[in-house]
């Protein structure tokens, strides 16, 4: 396995733990009677100043700001907004459908990468890297045990949305990070991304994000006001604004820049392997044997997919501070 490649893969693993953490994390959220849409309003304005200052904090964070050209930074932005409408139909679904459902929809998505890879980035080569995504789809759901039904059509709707939404950030964010189909001439300098460092990536996808919710909230009539959220509802939403967003999204950026696209969404299926791990560890939830079987083949698929041959993916160009 090339370094580059494992690099890659523990990067996105982190990512995948980043995010994993976010559901547990709601639950103490949800209990104070805070909604979804007030903790995403926060969660994303907690991580961008968080982000945002370190940013500044660093010279070489300032220094890649001056450098960045509108065009850049108004990429970025547009990919942070895309990314709020999969976390808003996803959260919103939650409401309104059994998260089993729900998530067992979202793991649609990395079969949607794959597929929209072949025209779009980097594909997968050789028939291992396909039956890798294979298994890790079947062990996602079996994973996911106790599928309930009985959704309102509204949530259903909106957990397909979510999956769609996904794939196409993910896409996004591949050729945001320098990926491009075999034989495709590099952008134009000053017109990609590849060469903006992960940091000021996250930070202006960040800024898009957060604008998108905050207009949803403002026309909502959200209740986003701090003194309008509940003491004990800050714990966990400074745990999923630092944990499930600045350090996942960031781990994100970085791996997709390594892996491509199609590779990432199947490394990202160790998220509700994860999940359910932390589940078992902080609140004491036992493991169905299905469930230790859907992780157990979540796990080997992602080993065998990074001992299959990968078409490479040309390096992000961090400029020197």
């Amino acid at each position: 396995m090339r370094r580059r490649q494992l690099v890659g893969a523990l990067l996105v693993a982190t990512s995948a733990l980043g995010y994993a953490s976010g559901p547990l994390l709601a639950k103490s959220v949800y209990a104070t009677g805070t909604d979804w849409l007030a903790l995403l309003a926060w969660r994303f304005t907690l991580a961008g100043v968080l982000t945002w200052g370190w940013l500044l904090a660093v010279p070489a964070g300032r220094l890649a700001l001056s450098r960045m050209t509108h065009r850049q930074a108004a990429v970025l932005i547009g990919l942070g907004m895309v990314f709020a409408g999969s976390s808003t139909t996803y959260y919103a679904a939650v409401q309104l459908a059994p998260v089993s459902l729900v998530a067992l929809l979202l793991y649609v998505y990395p079969a949607l990468v794959a597929v929209g890879a072949m025209r779009l980035g980097q594909p997968f080569e050789g028939r291992r890297a396909w039956v890798a995504l294979g298994i890790a789809i079947v062990g996602a759901i079996c994973t996911l045990d106790g599928i309930e039904t009985g959704a309102s059509p509204a949530g259903v709707a909106l957990a397909v949305a979510s999956p769609l939404i996904y794939a196409g950030y993910i896409l996004l964010a591949g050729r945001a990070a320098g990926e491009r189909r075999p034989g495709t001439p590099d952008p134009e300098p000053g017109t990609g991304t590849a060469d903006v460092p992960p940091l000021l990536a996250a930070a202006l996808m960040m800024l898009g994000t957060w604008l998108v919710l905050v207009v949803l909230a403002i026309a909502g009539g959200e209740r986003v006001l701090p003194g309008q959220i509940p003491p004990a509802a800050w714990p966990g939403i400074a745990g999923i604004a630092i944990f499930a967003t600045v350090i996942a999204l960031q781990a994100f950026y970085a791996g997709v820049a390594r892996l491509g696209a199609a590779r990432t969404a199947l490394v990202s299926t160790l998220e509700p392997v994860f999940t359910v791990s932390l589940a078992v560890l902080l609140l004491g939830e036992r493991l169905a044997p299905v469930q230790v079987l859907g992780g157990g083949l979540v796990v080997a698929a992602v080993m065998l997919a990074q001992t299959s041959r990968a078409a490479p993916v040309e390096p992000v160009v961090e400029r020197e501070a």
